[in-house]
């Protein structure tokens, strides 16, 4: 073999080996670009799937809390509540130098008789009253009433209709503070809150004096109460529930009207529901009516 042909064949080797070199260098280039592509790729769907995940919990937790907020003035939700209730009155009609006040302690649970549900739900008030020629407050346990209504079964869950008797106890401690006789009835209520931005429905009750009267004119009471609400977000909510009571014997009545601003925040398992209600009496008749008064609660569902 010639000088010149060795020449060639040892340029040859050398350009086989630089190429096989550069193919060995390409080969794990790419191995090592495909592997970080599949570990990018991988934590890219990782990544998304955490955010949908996040995602969804979000609009979940939203979606529960606006549930909440829906359902957190229904009178009729399936679930036990306890209400701390309190009308502060600051001027009553005949002497606007006086003022009253109620405190509710109210108590609400469904029960199953049978295949129905019924709601359980007693109202125990306190009573400070100013009484007597002197107008001098008294304070204490007023009327225990309680009623057991029938929750009809809707194709709508978010519909709430029920209807059952009502018990009102002569069991105030001073009977200026009650009607001193026993009284039945019966109590409506309904509750709308197909849309989770408004929620409304009513309350209507109507009680007759029974039995014994010790002297005294029989009952005969009725009330409504209207009551819609308008969710603001982040659990803040306005809108009212005025309580219109009317005395069918001498035609006395009360109608009033406020305007509530009220916070709810779900805790675990507990719906806690606080608001301020000012309310003013539009239309009234009759000494000892309220003309002004505050409402403002605790209620708490769990």
């Amino acid at each position: 073999m010639t000088r010149q042909n060795s020449a060639v064949s040892c340029g040859q080797e050398a350009m086989r080996n630089i190429y096989l070199a550069a193919h060995r260098v390409w080969v794990k280039l790419s191995e090592d670009w495909i592997k970080a592509t599949r570990r990018d790729s991988i934590s890219m769907k990782k990544a998304l799937l955490a955010m949908l995940t996040i995602a969804a919990m979000s609009n979940a937790n939203v979606s529960t809390a606006q549930d909440a907020a829906a359902q957190a003035n229904n009178p009729l939700a399936k679930i036990q509540a306890l209400n701390l209730q309190n009308y502060y009155i600051g001027a009553l009609t005949g002497d606007s130098d006086a003022t009253a006040n109620q405190f509710v302690i109210r108590y609400a649970k469904p029960l199953s008789v049978g295949e129905s549900t019924w709601l359980m739900r007693v109202s125990v008030p306190v009573n400070t009253l100013p009484v007597g020629t002197d107008m001098n407050d008294v304070t204490d346990l007023g009327d225990i009433s309680i009623f057991a209504a029938y929750l009809f079964e809707s194709a709508n869950p978010d519909i709430s209709f029920a209807i059952g008797p009502q018990i009102v106890a002569p069991t105030a401690q001073d009977d200026r503070l009650g009607n001193d006789q026993w009284q039945l009835g019966i109590a409506n209520v309904y509750f709308n809150a197909t849309s989770s931005k408004f929620q409304y429905g009513y309350l209507l009750t109507y009680q007759n004096g029974v039995g014994d009267t010790n002297g005294r004119e029989r009952v005969k009471l009725a009330a409504v109460q209207p009551f819609a609400f308008y969710q603001l977000g982040q659990g803040w909510y306005t809108g009212g529930a005025p309580l219109w009571t009317f005395d069918l014997n001498n035609g006395d009545y009360s109608m009033p009207l406020g305007l509530r601003l009220g916070k709810v925040i779900k805790a675990n398992d507990t719906v806690y529901n606080m608001f301020v209600e000012p309310q003013y009496n539009i239309a009234h008749e009759g000494i000892g009516q309220p003309e002004w008064q505050i409402y403002f609660a605790l209620n708490m569902q769990f």
